[in-house]
Parts: structure tokens; sequence; C-alpha cells
């Protein structure tokens, strides 16, 4: 009889790591924030508030998992959400009323103040 001695040992840190590259650059007007399809994060180098900038950074982090889901995907003229095309001359990007920002502003609501 052979009796296996193996365990698997895990162990979760209390620490939230998130290797998400974040950059602060200018976006041009009235742009705050801007998830890529490469996994970064751009920041408008106008924000100077920590918390601002935070809020900002979580909202664009929830687009980095939509993306990396397979539900969110963008182009030069549209943007796709779960297989429906959005053509970016047709629509006000950023409206909260989007279903990709729906999902976005209900998780992060911090962000809707600034």
């Amino acid at each position: 009889m052979r009796i296996n001695l193996q365990r698997k040992f895990t162990m979760n840190s209390p620490l939230k790591i998130d290797n998400t590259p974040v950059y602060q650059v200018d976006l041009g007007e009235g742009i705050l924030g801007k998830g890529n399809k490469n996994g970064t994060i751009l920041v408008s180098d106008k924000i100077k508030d920590p918390e601002e900038r935070q809020s900002i950074i979580d909202h664009e982090g929830v687009h980095i998992d939509q993306i990396k889901r397979g539900d969110l995907d963008y182009d030069d003229e549209a943007v796709y959400w779960k297989g429906k095309k959005y053509s970016r001359a047709e629509m006000d990007e950023g409206n909260p009323n989007l279903p990709w920002e729906q999902e976005a502003y209900s998780k992060t609501d911090n962000y809707e103040k600034y």
C-alpha cells in the first residue's frame, strides 16, 4: 500500500496585487481615462487628486476586465459589446447608458462624483 504524503500548500495573500500599468498623459479635453486592449490604463495628466485618480483607475480597470472576458472590443470605427457593433460616429462615448459603461459605473460608484 502506498500513501501519498504530498500536500498542496496554498496561501491567499491579504494584499491585492494589481500589475496593471497606469500612465498619466494628455488625453485631450473632457477625457479622464482610457482602458487599452494591451492592458494599460491611461489617466488624464490634469487629474491631481489621488482619490479621483484612483476612482478613474478602478473604472477603467472594469473595462480591462471586460476586454479580457471577451465582452468588449474596439477599433477606430466602432466599439463591440457582446457581439453587437456600436458605431463611434453615432455614439456619445463615455455615456453611462452604454452597456459597457453601465457595468463600469455600477462597480465603481465613486467615479460618478467626478
